[in-house]
């Protein structure tokens, strides 16, 4: 397949960056909720998904939520995998997408999903003050990172990188 052939691809390079990013930004937030469903779901026992109803409701709440984490994860190695094939894959703007993926799902969580929707809390029966400035300031330091290393990752890409 010719490089005009290509679909998203950023001129001259066989690259795909936004596609790159975008791919791994899923991977990334898929990777935090697996990891938040696991740890503080059910080592931790802190909480459930919904937590505003009956212990069932709970765990089928944390069931759909892994559910719907496990299929971004399987959709976005599938189309990790894809972009690997077609030589597309831009590692720079991968790595930048996993962690403003991940930030952006921490950050979700703890602002929609703690604050404004009161779908649950990080923990009960104590102060909830120190644990929300954890969650969300390293959901924060997440975004910074991505942040940063997408800034590189364009700058030295050159600035039509994500055109």
């Amino acid at each position: 397949m010719s490089a005009s052939a290509r679909p998203h691809t950023a001129p001259g390079t066989g690259s795909d960056p936004r596609r790159s990013m975008v791919v791994c930004g899923v991977i990334g937030a898929a990777v935090t909720a697996a990891l938040d469903e696991i740890v503080f779901h059910q080592i931790l026992h802190w909480h459930h998904f919904y937590d505003r109803s009956t212990l069932g409701t709970g765990l089928l709440s944390d069931g759909l939520l892994h559910t719907a984490e496990l299929l971004a994860l399987v959709a976005g190695f599938f189309l990790y995998a894809d972009l690997r094939r077609r030589r597309a894959l831009a590692p720079a703007h991968a790595r930048a997408g996993l962690f403003l993926g991940a930030g952006a799902f921490q950050v979700f969580d703890g602002i929609v999903d703690h604050k404004l929707l009161r779908l649950h809390q990080v923990r009960y029966g104590v102060d909830v003050t120190p644990y929300d400035w954890a969650w969300n300031l390293a959901g924060l330091v997440l975004l910074i990172v991505g942040g940063v290393l997408a800034f590189r990752a364009v700058r030295q890409g050159g600035a039509r990188s994500l055109s």
